[in-house]
């Protein structure tokens, strides 16, 4: 069976091929303004990496916040059973999920069939989110790939407790003034995105084989956060992890259509 997965994320649509149990495509397409637009470019180029036509997809599963404009979408997947089903599919001793993307954080509590048990979901601003990084980079003068590396040359620990994200800028140009390494400021940013995101992990329950995805998980300076927040030895990434959720979407698609 082949099965395709559309995530219409806040910035990104990405979708994925899943022949019997395994991915053989991935494809992703800036959403701009024309969202239609961007889920027929991202679906077409994974069809076209997997050498496939349309008529050979089975099913597609769609989630995330544009899944209503996927109008050949066989099943529609909210975002967090998607994610339990991706950490399922990766890592399949995983009970619990964290998803950190532009613009969302959240963590699920899962079964050993991929359910959901439970979940939390960050509501507060953009704290907790990559879109937090993203602008706290831009208050650091530096780059994004650059934020995370910073963050592990420090040994710091300096409190950042806004909780908004033009509030926490003020706190960083606070420290830039008075002295205060970019190395240490980034140590402190990641830390107190790591503490948000561990707070939604401790309300369901802290289980074992913790998994990250979604973009964020890229950033090493958050995942190093994390672990101190949480005090584990290890963290669970797949691989392309901003990938998530549309495998998630692939794979229940296949489920139900068995």
């Amino acid at each position: 069976m082949i099965t395709a997965g559309i995530d219409c994320g806040a910035k990104y649509t990405k979708a994925v091929i899943l022949e019997d149990g395994q991915i053989v495509s991935r494809s992703l397409a800036l959403k701009g303004f024309d969202q239609s637009e961007a889920i027929r470019q991202a679906l077409e180029e994974a069809m076209k990496n997997a050498g496939i036509s349309r008529d050979q997809v089975t099913r597609v599963g769609a989630t995330s916040s544009g899944m209503k404009r996927i109008s050949d979408a066989d099943v529609e997947v909210n975002d967090v059973k998607a994610i339990a089903a991706a950490a399922n599919f990766f890592f399949p001793n995983s009970r619990t999920v964290a998803d950190v993307g532009a613009e969302h954080g959240r963590a699920v509590k899962v079964d050993d069939a991929g359910n959901v048990v439970d979940f939390a979901i960050n509501e507060k601003c953009a704290a907790g989110t990559g879109s937090f990084i993203e602008a706290m980079a831009r208050a650091l003068e530096t780059s994004l790939e650059q934020i995370g590396a910073l963050a592990l040359t420090s040994d710091k620990n300096i409190p950042m407790n806004a909780q908004c994200t033009i509030f926490a800028e003020s706190e960083v140009v606070g420290l830039i003034h008075a002295g205060t390494t970019k190395a240490d400021i980034s140590k402190a940013i990641h830390d107190a995105i790591a503490s948000r995101i561990v707070s939604l992990i401790r309300r369901i329950g802290v289980n074992q084989d913790i998994v990250i995805v979604g973009g964020v998980a890229y950033n090493a300076g958050f995942l190093a956060a994390v672990q101190r927040e949480l005090g584990v030895g290890q963290l669970f990434v797949p691989d392309q992890p901003e990938y998530a959720a549309a495998v998630g979407a692939a794979v229940v698609a296949a489920k139900e259509g068995k």
